[in-house]
C-alpha cells in the first residue's frame, strides 16, 4: 500500500507560480512512476505530467512549456511547478504512483491516489 499526500494547492491570480508536492510512502519510492492529473467539475480526470524511475518525463501537450514535473527520491516526493496559470487550470490536482510499467499518461496506468488539493486561478 503506497499512500500519496498532496500540499501546495490555493488561490492565485491569473498569471502566477503554483508548486504542487506530493509526499510518498513505501520504501521503494525511487523505482515508481509518479504523476500528476487534474479534475474539473463535470470533467474527466485528465492526465497533465508522469516521471518515470528512469526519469523519463511525459506532460499534456497543451500544458508544455509552464509546466515542470521533478522528483525527489531521498525525500519521497514528486513536485509539479506550474507557472503563467491560467483560468483553466483551476482544477482538484492529484498525485498518483504506478508501480509497474504501464502507461504513464492515462489514470488506467496508476495503482494508487491521494486526495487531491484544489487550485483555483483568478481573474
Amino acid at each position: 500500500q503506497v499512500q500519496l499526500v498532496e500540499s501546495g494547492g490555493g488561490l492565485v491570480p491569473a498569471g502566477g507560480s503554483l508548486r504542487l508536492s506530493c509526499s510518498a510512502s513505501g520504501r521503494t519510492f525511487s523505482s515508481y512512476t509518479m504523476g500528476w492529473f487534474r479534475q474539473s467539475p463535470g470533467k474527466e480526470r485528465e492526465f497533465v505530467a508522469a516521471i518515470r524511475w528512469n526519469g523519463d518525463i511525459y506532460y499534456l501537450d497543451s500544458v508544455k512549456g509552464r509546466l515542470t514535473i521533478s522528483r525527489d527520491n531521498d525525500k519521497n516526493t514528486v513536485n509539479l511547478q506550474i507557472n503563467s496559470l491560467k483560468l483553466e487550470d483551476t482544477a482538484v490536482y492529484y498525485c498518483a504512483a504506478q508501480l509497474g510499467t504501464a502507461t504513464a499518461t492515462q489514470v488506467r496506468g496508476y495503482d494508487f491516489w491521494g486526495q487531491g488539493t484544489q487550485v483555483t486561478v483568478s481573474s
